[in-house]
């Protein structure tokens, strides 16, 4: 944990920088602890340890800029180090529009960095061995003998647990903490087909608290996913109805999360410039920030500037709400700052055609499969991008055919492409089919109409 003596430290950088020459100052004293234990084919492989203590700081000197880190931490070191970059800082251009944010901006209640319910007390008591023990739990290659169309290869696991810790101060008086463990397990198993082909699946769950982490499927899910791809297909180029299955599904959300970020509209490299407040998404989509949801991981309730999150809409009923707008673009831009970028997103439920507000209905892969009828179901996607100054798109993708709701066989070597403000023109569903320990909340995804080339 982040103790008394290097809080002192950070307060201490503050103090002696703007005793010398800086203006203002913000430092940021990051923390953090990893125990990893891999296993390959049930064997230990591999014990990882790694602990890491940084502290940044970022200096406003003569309306310049410049930020620097350094992990010593003695303060006649530190006083050197300040000195010097104080300096380097003195040789950069001007920018007038470099600043702390507004001190009303700032976050007031982050004073333990617990109040988000994000650390798990019963990290403090494990050790070695009930690691290894997780890291066990995890593998069934021993237990799995294979069957008559595959036999089992190889098979790796993964368990590790961590603790990060963040304290952040200026030169204004804001001062805030954030705290969070992570409990992680992995499995990937590799599986060769009575064709000779070999396939590779994978599996991961993380959890913020340990009780909350389920390792005895990991593996067996990772086979699935394996075994799931014998017997592929090539399937006809055309446009067809696509689900994504919810594990996926953010590479789509991602390329609109990248072109609402301020710095991407300022430099002319972003698809949705001049949106804010217009109708460009379906009135189906709406896309939250639940950034100060108690236990969930991806909540904050401050950004590296200090400035306070909130929950609030990103997207409402298709129309742009917001930008991510930190201090220097607001001014540079000359718009209203907002936060830097994007907690914890949520993209509510959806079926086209149905009214989801009046009821609390469960939107699943099964249901938007049923819905859809008949199309293709994209389980992963390998390689491709989405060009960020026009939103067009191409993808690999790999998955199934399904009719009739049903899925009937993998399909191969296919690719879609298109207009990534069109594909979701184009959203039937939006299912609330969250992965409880991603940060991400975007549930199965169905659109309509797309373009698949194989």
């Amino acid at each position: 944990m982040i103790t008394v003596n290097e809080t002192d430290i950070a307060r201490f950088c503050i103090e002696y920088a703007t005793a010398h020459g800086a203006d203002a100052a913000r430092v940021s004293l990051n923390k953090s602890v990893m125990d990893g234990y891999t296993l390959l084919n049930g064997e230990l492989d591999k014990v990882t340890h790694s602990a890491d203590r940084s502290i940044y700081l970022y200096l406003y000197v003569d309306g310049r800029y410049g930020t620097f880190s350094t992990n010593r931490l003695e303060k006649d070191e530190l006083e050197s180090f300040i000195m010097k970059a104080i300096e380097m800082v003195r040789m950069l251009g001007e920018d007038e529009c470099r600043c702390l944010p507004d001190p009303e901006r700032t976050e007031k209640n982050a004073k333990t960095g617990r109040e988000l319910d994000l650390y798990d007390e019963s990290y403090e008591n494990n050790n070695a061995q009930t690691r290894l023990e997780k890291a066990k739990s995890i593998s069934i290659f021993s237990k799995t003998k294979g069957c008559d169309s595959y036999s089992l290869i190889s098979e790796e696991c993964e368990y590790s647990e961590s603790v990060d810790n963040n304290y952040v101060v200026d030169s204004q008086g804001f001062e805030g903490r954030h705290t969070e463990t992570m409990y992680y397990c992995f499995a990937e198993i590799t599986i060769k087909a009575a064709d000779g082909n070999k396939y590779s699946g994978f599996w991961w769950e993380a959890a913020q608290k340990e009780q909350d982490l389920d390792c005895s499927k990991c593996a067996v899910k990772a086979l699935g996913k394996a075994a799931g791809q014998i017997g592929q297909k090539k399937r006809r180029s055309g446009n067809y109805k696509m689900v994504v299955e919810n594990n996926v599904a953010s590479r789509l959300l991602s390329p609109i999360v990248s072109a609402l970020n301020a710095s991407a509209i300022q430099q002319k490299v972003s698809f949705l410039e001049d949106s804010l407040d217009k109708k460009v998404f379906p009135e189906g989509m709406t896309l939250m920030d639940l950034a100060r949801t108690p236990g969930k991981s991806g909540s904050r309730l401050f950004d590296t500037e200090g400035v306070a999150t909130k929950d609030c809409a990103i997207i409402k009923n298709g129309a742009v709400r917001q930008y991510f707008v930190n201090t220097y673009l607001s001014k540079k831009m000359g718009i209203a700052p907002t936060v830097e970028d994007l907690s914890r997103p949520v993209l509510m439920p959806y079926i086209q055609g149905e009214d989801l507000s009046a009821e609390e209905k469960e939107v699943s892969l099964q249901t938007v499969l049923h819905k859809c009828a008949n199309g293709i179901l994209v389980t992963g996607f390998n390689g491709g991008n989405c060009n960020p100054s026009t939103g067009d798109f191409s993808f690999g993708i790999e998955g199934f055919a399904f009719s009739k709701g049903k899925i009937t066989h993998p399909v191969r070597e296919m690719l879609i492409t298109g207009n990534i403000v069109d594909l979701w023109n184009n959203l039937l569903a939006a299912g609330n089919d969250y992965r409880p320990s991603a940060r991400w909340q975007i549930g199965t995804l169905a659109f309509q109409n797309v373009s698949f080339s194989a």
